[in-house]
């Protein structure tokens, strides 16, 4: 058993796997030599499984896992910590703007009593109009959601032993390594560092991706959408009925004309495009729960390497052993 586990996602990062290997073993050697890197490449298609390989016949701390397609980002960080065994276990990405130079004070502060501790990245390279955005939607996110999303987290962290064991636990097909953290609780703690820039390459990714994961985090943790239709629903009933006494007591008096076509149809056509939003959101919850109830592995692993026993094709599923050989 390795006394500090590092987890790293690896996805069309040829350039930058060699460096994060030589700085991550930099940085671990200054705590202890007696650690474990294991890089997932998460079915990048590029050379960087080709690289980890190399990387593992130098040094047998380092090791791979290949998964046999892109499963994304905290899918390949489930893969990863489903095969740690260190007492501590970090997690960073693997394009270097999370710098491995920050792991020995994630590491001092952890020692002070913390299950969990967090990297708050600061001097970020984005503008100041991106970061205010990126502020207004993390609030929402975070409201919707029901969990205190911080946007200056990102996966850069450090987990004891026990929050790995639990993580283990939760099987939920959603991924979203903060918040599955953030929900099983522990001691929580932070520093603050300087985010790094990518060594190589450029970043994938794009707006539609982190939409995406906004949408399976609200999904995933939270069921507020779900009332806020209820609200939505009630209000448009209350409104409806009001309007509906008024015409009453309007013909009651007499005053009855063929005025109101236009507001008529406006309104017909708002009450429809609210009844296909909340239906949308229903929707979206039912085809998520279908999904959980198929019971598919989280991941498939095609190859790794380094590991006692090199397995060709496993996959990571609740309902078989933790990993089951095909």
């Amino acid at each position: 058993m390795a006394h500090i586990s590092v987890v790293a996602p690896v996805y069309r990062e040829e350039g930058n796997v060699a460096e994060l290997v030589r700085r991550l073993r930099a940085a671990l050697n200054s705590i202890t030599d007696d650690f474990e890197i294991i890089l997932v490449e998460d079915g990048g298609g590029d050379r960087s499984w080709d690289i980890i390989s190399e990387e593992s016949e130098k040094d047998k701390r380092v090791k791979g896992l290949k998964l046999s397609r892109n499963f994304g980002q905290h899918y390949a960080i489930s893969a990863g910590l489903e095969r740690t065994d260190g007492d501590w276990v970090v997690v960073i990405d693997g394009d270097l703007q999370d710098r491995p130079e920050v792991i020995p004070d994630l590491y001092a502060k952890a020692q002070e009593g913390y299950d969990v501790v967090f990297v708050e990245r600061s001097d970020r390279p984005e503008s100041r109009s991106y970061m205010m955005l990126q502020r207004i939607f993390y609030r929402g996110l975070s409201w919707l959601a029901g969990t205190e999303y911080d946007p200056r987290h990102g996966n850069f962290s450090i987990i004891s032993r026990s929050v790995v064991n639990n993580f283990r636990e939760l099987r939920e097909n959603l991924r979203f390594y903060g918040g599955i953290v953030w929900w099983l609780g522990y001691r929580r703690a932070s520093i603050s560092a300087r985010h790094g820039e990518r060594f190589a390459g450029r970043s994938v990714y794009t707006f539609g991706k982190r939409l995406k994961l906004a949408t399976d985090i609200i999904i995933a943790h939270s069921d507020r959408p779900l009332h806020l239709s209820v609200g939505l629903g009630l209000v448009m009933t209350v409104l409806s009925f009001l309007y509906g006494s008024y015409i009453i007591i309007r013909a009651i008096l007499g005053d009855v004309s063929i005025e109101g076509w236009a507001s008529l149809m406006v309104s017909v056509y708002f009450v429809g495009g609210v009844i296909l939003f909340v239906l949308g959101i229903t929707g979206i919850y039912i085809g998520k729960l279908y999904n959980e109830m198929k019971k598919r592995p989280l991941y498939v692993v095609a190859e790794s390497i380094g590991f006692e026993k090199s397995v060709q094709t496993e996959i990571g599923q609740d309902a078989l052993p933790r990993t089951a050989n095909l």
